[in-house]
């Protein structure tokens, strides 16, 4: 695994020690490099009123919008139970929304450490974007 991407996974790593998720147990980091090579972070943070809590994705990406940036180079996910943590439909759809052909999603494979690299269109084929309002 090269440095950046290992920072990448650090950085979601850390995020999901940081989850607040007392209901499910099911902490998940989210880390995102954006295009000019920043990283900023996500976790998922539950609520009472389940399930209207925010994934780490949507953490991540609000984080990315807060620092002025608009497009993803890399997403990293993990998932503290559950390797690899693959983003549930809503996340793929936020994540396509700041994506282009060359975005990148990276989870960890649970047995090996090693990243499981796909492209946002493998995770969500035919997907509808901003492309579909103009």
């Amino acid at each position: 695994m090269d440095a950046t991407l290992k920072a990448l996974f650090d950085a979601a790593d850390h995020a999901a020690q940081k989850a607040y998720a007392p209901y499910s147990n099911f902490s998940v980091g989210a880390a995102i490099r954006t295009a000019s090579g920043h990283i900023l972070s996500g976790c998922n943070v539950e609520n009472a009123a389940y399930p209207a809590g925010t994934c780490a994705e949507a953490g991540a990406i609000a984080a990315m919008i807060a620092a002025g940036e608009t497009k993803i180079s890399d997403i990293a996910i993990v998932g503290v139970k559950s390797n690899p943590c693959y983003p549930c439909g809503a996340c793929r759809q936020r994540i396509f929304e700041f994506s282009d052909a060359a975005t990148r999603v990276h989870l960890r494979d649970g047995a090996t450490g090693e990243a499981i690299t796909h492209s946002i269109d493998a995770l969500l084929p035919h997907a509808f974007g901003p492309r579909d309002l103009a």
